[in-house]
């Protein structure tokens, strides 16, 4: 079934739903207060979150060459503070989008490259914690030294209306890698997280579709994500096309190496990463890095990445598939790039 790729059983089965009704809004009536508690957890999830609250954090010893200032900065909870030689710079890229796309096995990916210094947490300046000003952002980033590359990513900056006003205050001359994945697919893949974490979820042609299958919402976050044609019009205004790499979430998970190797050479890199630091993991279903020398073992994403998608009957495909088809001809156009998802 093109388009729901790995899609195999489990929650949100909806082959035995009747007309018009998904398979969890059959199910006998809940008291209101556990319905009340299942709409609270999945809003928890599937909406953004919250900038992590302000802890402080080590000041650590500031290079000679960094302005006296950076070195007394505010941390967050899991986005630890680098120490070393060189200094910290505002990120020269960032791969702003998108979620569920692939982009937590780029920025691995990328981080082999001795020329590339990642965060390696989603900091979410740019859509949660704007307001902490860019010296708190900067003194996030890890030091590099001169030649070498900073990046971040937070795959909800391309879905962020204000994100691209922001990263143009910051660097007009910011290149941004927008991976992308099959919208159908990566819609799958979305409600599936998020079941992981909300068991008892809506079932997902319910989410999907008003009143069973009629309209697309695409109020639903898993829905409107793909609507990649909307998002980079409003990138656009601020940014040229030259200073996006648009990456195939699918020849990521085929030829990883030939996907590297674009971006790397996007980023103005050697290209270090090659065919030589990957294999296919059968179980996982997707490349990883293989033993680095000195190393004890492979390594490959974790137990989240790479997890079955709950069964979707192939009417729902087909009506969302039909959905997209005029949203990523659009794409294809604005980017130069046919994709094949139709």
């Amino acid at each position: 079934m093109a388009g729901s790729g790995g899609l195999g059983g489990g929650a949100g089965d909806l082959q035995s739903a009747g007309p018009g009704q998904g398979a969890a809004l059959r199910a006998p009536r809940a008291p209101l207060t556990f319905v009340a508690l299942l709409l609270g957890a999945y809003c928890l999830f599937a909406l953004p979150g919250r900038c992590p609250p302000v802890t402080r954090a080590p000041a650590p010893v500031p290079a000679p060459a960094e302005p006296h200032h950076s070195s007394r900065r505010l941390g967050a909870p899991g986005l630890p503070v680098a120490s070393g030689p060189g200094r910290r710079r505002f990120p020269q890229a960032l791969i702003v989008g998108v979620k569920k796309g692939g982009t937590r096995a780029l920025l691995e990916f990328l981080r082999l490259h001795p020329d590339v210094r990642a965060l390696g947490s989603e900091p979410h300046f740019f859509d949660r914690c704007y307001e902490r000003g860019l010296a708190w952002y900067r003194g996030l980033m890890p030091r590099t030294l001169d030649g070498q590359i900073t990046m971040e990513k937070t795959p909800s900056y391309f879905v962020t209306r204000e994100a691209p006003r922001r990263i143009h205050s910051m660097s007009p001359d910011t290149k941004l890698i927008v991976v992308v994945r099959n919208p159908v697919t990566r819609a799958i893949s979305d409600y599936a997280q998020t079941l992981s974490k909300t068991p008892g979820l809506p079932s997902f042609r319910a989410l999907a579709f008003r009143r069973g299958l009629g309209p697309v919402d695409t109020a639903w976050s898993a829905v409107r994500i793909g609507l990649y044609a909307q998002h980079l019009d409003n990138w656009l205004r601020y940014f040229p096309l030259s200073h996006f790499l648009f990456v195939s979430g699918e020849r990521l998970v085929t030829d990883p190496a030939g996907e590297v190797g674009r971006v790397q050479d996007f980023l103005g890199l050697k290209r270090v990463v090659t065919d030589k630091h990957f294999y296919f993991n059968a179980t996982k279903g997707f490349p990883c890095l293989k033993k680095a020398q000195g190393s004890g073992r492979p390594r490959c994403l974790g137990k989240s990445k790479g997890r079955p998608h709950p069964r979707v009957p192939e009417a729902v495909v087909q009506r969302l598939r039909a959905f997209y088809r005029p949203f990523n001809r659009k794409f294809y156009q604005m980017t130069g790039q046919d994709f094949g998802w139709d």
